[in-house]
């Protein structure tokens, strides 16, 4: 190769490997120019179009995207929103059924009181009319067994209701009389 160049370099009107002929430069450059203005021509409208379109659709996507996330972060306050009002009317339900629950009860109390009164009053109305009933028993006893009593003492019959009557009386005043003296002294 070295041969080569030095030769060149002696004589000038040998072989170049260096040098372009000029009639394939003028016909590179023709066939050059007519690819270029055919590409330029036909396929750089669709690249731009394609180019143009996807651009178009990156642009659209981030729209629909920042569209989304507003949406997104409306719908998130919406929903705070309406927990926040869930949470207060389940305090408040909570709030009225514990008052409702407390009203009942006072009320089953206030019935169940009524209740032990009322039972508390018939069983010392039952109580009352026992005794008075127990006095009047035991009296009628007591001038039953006088009356016999007397009429052992005496010596006679009483069969007298009149006379039986006044005797009986007599005798429990008397015994009434001797039971108040002994409770007293």
């Amino acid at each position: 190769m070295t041969d080569l160049i030095a030769s060149g370099a002696e004589g000038s009107e040998q072989f170049n490997v260096l040098a372009v002929p000029i009639g394939e430069l003028i016909i590179g450059t023709v066939a050059f120019l007519i690819v270029f203005f055919v590409l330029g021509k036909l396929l750089l409208p669709k690249i731009s179009k394609a180019l143009d379109e996807r651009e178009a659709a990156i642009e659209g996507g981030l729209k629909a995207a920042e569209k989304a996330k507003e949406d997104s972060a409306r719908q998130a306050a919406q929903n705070q929103d309406e927990l926040a009002k869930a949470r207060e009317e389940a305090a408040s339900i909570r709030a009225a059924a514990q008052a409702e629950r407390a009203d009942i009860i006072e009320k089953a109390r206030s019935e169940a009181q009524a209740a032990a009164a009322a039972v508390t009053a018939s069983a010392q109305a039952q109580i009352e009319q026992e005794k008075n009933k127990a006095g009047s028993d035991l009296q009628r006893n007591v001038g039953a067994i006088a009356t016999d009593l007397a009429g052992r003492i005496v010596g006679e019959v009483l069969t007298d209701n009149a006379t039986a009557q006044s005797v009986v009386d007599r005798f429990i005043s008397e015994l009434e009389a001797t039971t108040g003296s002994n409770g007293k002294a």
